[in-house]
């Protein structure tokens, strides 16, 4: 896909949420690329950018041959502290750029009253001097929703790029979406699998039977269909290649329509409520 500052982003990307910091990561990280994947999400709150890095080197592969993003978490929020916080996930990662770098959650009024929008235009003004120096070559957002992203739209000398929220068949954020495609803004899938959740869904393993594929390969191809790009994940080499093998198939308009159907499910955290 094309970021909207003429960038390219490989589908699909290989997040690395929740996978062990140590050999775990590395080995998997070192697998994917084998396998093709040219695209590793991380984030500083997954503690384990260390071995991405590492996993990244025994790849062999050429760094600039690869897209790598990450995230200033919330704790790091702010003008100063963002700017600190990209240069140490760069030291981390062992590397001197990166291909798109996001605020992770944006800060809400619940937590924050009326200081909210003041705090995510300033992280955004940190972000947009790490685009302007070139240690980040594009930068965007995690989490927003269409108020959150509203400041900072209005406010900004460069756009955001991405948005990576949660979206899978149950949870359309239909709203966030369309903001979005109206702004240029691509949209990223985390947990496109619904935390695994969707993978004995009735619908879902009728069409995947249809097809001869896995219920994950037709939740991820449905997700690419919808326009958004999926973040997939797995420390298992099989699994690793199956998510993959997204490109042989595709879902007619009645098997998009079932899936996009089906009833609303949340499995993370809403981005009004969050308190960390």
């Amino acid at each position: 896909m094309t970021l909207s500052n003429g960038f390219s982003i490989p589908v699909p990307g290989f997040g690395t949420y929740k996978t062990p910091d140590g050999e775990v990561c590395v080995n998997a990280v070192r697998e994917a690329i084998a396998a093709g994947y040219i695209h590793i999400d991380t984030a500083a709150l997954y503690g384990n950018e260390c071995s991405v890095g590492e996993g990244v080197r025994q790849s062999g592969k050429p760094r600039e041959e690869l897209f790598i993003t990450s995230k200033v978490w919330n704790t790091e929020r702010g003008y100063d502290k963002t700017l600190r916080a990209c240069e140490k996930s760069l030291k981390d990662l062992g590397m001197d750029y990166l291909d798109l770098y996001l605020i992770h959650w944006p800060a809400n009024r619940q937590q924050f009253g009326d200081k909210a929008d003041s705090i995510n235009v300033d992280t955004w003004r940190a972000m947009e001097r790490l685009a302007d120096e070139g240690v980040v070559r594009s930068i965007g957002l995690s989490n927003f929703y269409s108020s959150h992203m509203a400041p900072v739209l209005a406010s900004a000398n460069i756009a955001p790029t991405v948005d990576q929220i949660e979206f899978h068949p149950g949870l359309l954020q239909q709203d966030t979406v369309e903001t979005c495609q109206a702004e240029g803004i691509l949209v990223e899938a985390w947990s496109p699998l619904g935390r695994g959740r969707l993978l004995d869904n009735p619908v879902i393993v009728d069409i995947a039977e249809r097809h001869g594929k896995s219920a994950a390969q037709v939740t991820l191809r449905w997700v690419i269909q919808m326009g958004v790009l999926p973040l997939v994940k797995s420390v298992h080499e099989e699994r690793i290649r199956e998510n993959l093998d997204l490109f042989s198939f595709a879902l007619d308009d009645d098997e998009m329509a079932r899936m996009s159907a089906l009833p609303e499910a949340r499995f993370g955290s809403h981005p009004d409520t969050v308190a960390f």
